[in-house]
């Protein structure tokens, strides 16, 4: 797309972002649980109209009410508002999210619970108070792999992320997540690996003429007496089949370069 194009999402966009550091700063210490979900779903789907984004959704991505880890595969920032537009959940993310100018301050305001990882045993720390969130009947959305991939790959889960949903005795959600064009190929526009800027990332879907993403909902699994890393296997045995499947059907895309690493 054309220059005034971009610059007009964006414009748009960036107005959009302030009202939401203003509901999450006004409303958000006196509005109960479902009313926080209520506008982060209508605040996220918002957006994604905004940026042109189209979203789909395969299987029952609300499968039970509460006490759910979702797990996902991780493509880019775009990913946080797109699961949040259908399910909308509290993330585990790395602290370095909350430090971040204007989008920081959102991204706080939502109940991101944020890993240091620096500190070695952190991660202990972050379990626990996602346990105890689930336990009481909240969402968490974790990204097992660690990092962010162009799309065209899963790296392993890391089961230790998994460890709140086995001692809240709930269920995990696999979801897989896959950007596309036009035709249905695989699009690279919003990923966020390597050497890629959030600026750069953000600009590049602005400029899509369509953008479409799918959501694909594995059955949920029961974690009470499970291993974590017998979960985090089966979660990622899941997401690789949904987004192998998918791309037997449309095409896997191609890139103008090669792929940069993960982040």
């Amino acid at each position: 797309m054309g220059l005034p194009v971009r610059l007009w999402r964006a414009t748009r966009v960036t107005l959009h972002i302030a009202a939401g550091i203003a509901t999450t700063t006004f409303v958000f210490p006196r509005a109960r649980p479902e009313r926080k979900r209520a506008l982060i779903r209508r605040w996220s789907q918002k957006l994604l109209r905004l940026m042109n984004v189209e979203s789909r959704v395969h299987g029952a991505i609300d499968a039970h009410g509460g006490n759910v880890l979702v797990v996902a595969n991780h493509v880019s920032w775009l990913d946080i508002v797109v699961l949040n537009a259908h399910r909308p959940s509290r993330f585990i993310g790395k602290s370095e999210l909350a430090r971040w100018p204007v989008v920081g301050h959102l991204i706080r305001g939502t109940g991101t619970l944020f890993i240091e990882r620096a500190r070695r045993h952190d991660t202990h720390r972050v379990n626990r108070s996602a346990a105890d969130a689930l336990a009481a009947g909240d969402v968490v959305t974790v990204f097992p792999e660690g990092t962010t991939t162009d799309g065209t790959t899963v790296l392993r889960f890391h089961g230790s992320l998994l460890q709140p949903i086995v001692d809240a005795g709930g269920h995990v959600l696999p979801v897989a997540i896959r950007y596309h064009d036009a035709d249905g190929a695989l699009s690279f526009a919003p990923e966020y690996v390597g050497d890629t800027s959030f600026a750069t990332s953000f600009w590049r879907v602005c400029g899509e003429r369509r953008l479409g993403v799918e959501l694909f909902a594995a059955p949920a699994l029961p974690a009470r007496t499970r291993h974590r890393r017998e979960l985090a296997r089966d979660a990622e045995d899941a997401i690789r089949t949904a987004l192998a499947e998918r791309a037997a059907a449309t095409g896997p895309g191609t890139r103008d370069g090669p792929a940069a690493g993960p982040r």
